[in-house]
């Protein structure tokens, strides 16, 4: 009987490895339409000016020209401030905000609320290593409600894909989301808000897509963030048009290198945390 035992334990084991290895996919964006309800006149005012203020003092760009986050500098008073910041949000009649006010609510709650996370937990290596998800091979923060907003409970998995995503149907979402991911889009050192949302945007999707953690063409090879792997179906749907969606933010050298490309070769993300060294 022992040795029924080891081999089912051994076979245990194996599954599970095995199922860890398997990259998951990217849930898909599937609507939560309690959000869509929003007002035609901006009746209401969300004031961004605290997570402003810790982005303006706590984040920089490294001489990798990647932006990264001063956790460990962050004072218990700052992080006090992000909490309050956070429970005001959650406050909110989100019905009551313009569409464009919406988005910016959505995007700063989501960054601000993946900051908390990472300040709550630090020092970490990655956001992966925060499991308080649910389910038992939980992997990460993102599954878990972090927030009550009219009464619903919402995770950060919530905000972006049944809420952002499946709502504004625009790829450039994934370059305002921050993951707290040296691979990830910059966290931007500006709040979003309705009058900047379209600026902001498109920067953040020429920043990222103008840096090689997005890009890279290696002997020939064509290398991409694992972002245009993950949601494929959010930028065209096909290898090609993710390739359309990179020339179209690419500067001009880079744009004309894709243009001899019809497929990508490989992809690639950096999990580690975007944390001053």
């Amino acid at each position: 009987m022992d040795h029924l035992y080891r081999a089912a334990s051994l076979s245990l084991l194996f599954s599970l490895v095995l199922f860890q290895s398997v990259p998951q996919a990217a849930p898909a964006a599937e609507l939560w339409s309690h959000w869509l309800p929003s007002a035609q006149r901006a009746s209401l005012q969300v004031d961004h000016s605290a997570w402003q203020n810790y982005l303006q003092q706590r984040v920089t760009k490294g001489g990798d020209g990647i932006a990264r986050v001063d956790y460990r500098a962050t004072s218990v008073d700052e992080q006090r401030q992000i909490d309050d910041y956070l429970n005001r949000l959650q406050q909110t009649r989100v019905a009551s905000l313009t569409r464009a006010q919406q988005r910016a609510f959505w995007i700063n709650l989501y960054n601000a609320g993946t900051v908390a996370v990472i300040l709550q937990h630090f020092p970490v290596a990655s956001i992966r290593d925060i499991d308080i998800s649910p389910g038992l091979f939980s992997d990460g923060p993102w599954g878990k409600k972090l927030f009550t907003i009219e009464g619903q409970k919402v995770s950060l998995d919530d905000i972006e894909h049944r809420i952002l995503r499946p709502i504004w149907r625009d790829n450039r979402i994934h370059y305002a989301l921050n993951c707290a991911s040296l691979g990830c889009p910059d966290l931007q050192s500006t709040a979003f808000t309705a009058d900047n949302t379209e600026r902001l945007l498109n920067e953040a999707a020429k920043g990222f897509i103008n840096h090689p953690r997005a890009v890279r063409i290696v002997d020939g090879a064509l290398k991409v963030s694992s972002i245009y792997s993950w949601f494929e179906s959010d930028f065209g749907n096909s290898e090609r048009g993710v390739i359309r969606h990179l020339q179209q933010y690419a500067e001009p050298a880079l744009a004309s290198k894709l243009s001899g490309y019809d497929a990508i070769d490989d992809h690639g993300y950096d999990w580690s945390l975007n944390a001053v060294n």
